[in-house]
């Protein structure tokens, strides 16, 4: 097997990142939005950042199963739910790993907006490969 014959897998690949990051960051604006306005209403800053998490994933499912992951989508049925919810679960995760990040760093004194940014990035990693490898394999 030559590079020539790798090159186009590669390629695919990297297209699907590339529309994964696009949809995270729509996904994320949303979520951002969301927790920054709920933060400026005097919510606490971990049931903001749940809250903003929670409606950003929502939007990620739309892009991600229309617009990332389209040709890995189940049709329908008993395999649909199950991915959906392998979706929900590898969302559950992020939401875990995000208010775990934000509770601690608020908790230690620090600024919950830059702990949010931090959470952003463990879950962005941890969600990516949970939903390649598992969910929209």
């Amino acid at each position: 097997m030559t590079v020539l014959d790798i090159a186009p897998f590669n390629r695919i690949r990297q297209i699907v990142l590339v529309r994964y990051v696009l949809a995270s960051v729509g996904a994320l604006a949303v979520d951002m939005g969301t927790f920054l306005a709920l933060l400026s209403a005097g919510v606490p800053p971990v049931a903001a950042s749940a809250t903003g998490y929670a409606i950003g994933i929502m939007v990620h499912w739309i892009l991600s199963s229309r617009k990332v992951f389209a040709d890995q989508v189940a049709e329908s049925g008993i395999e649909r739910t199950k991915q959906k919810a392998m979706f929900v679960v590898s969302a559950l995760i992020g939401l875990g790993i995000t208010t775990l990040i934000v509770g601690g760093a608020t908790a230690a004194g620090l600024d919950p907006r830059g702990a949010k940014l931090c959470a952003i990035v463990v879950s962005f990693a941890v969600t990516w490969l949970l939903r390649k490898r598992v969910v929209f394999r």
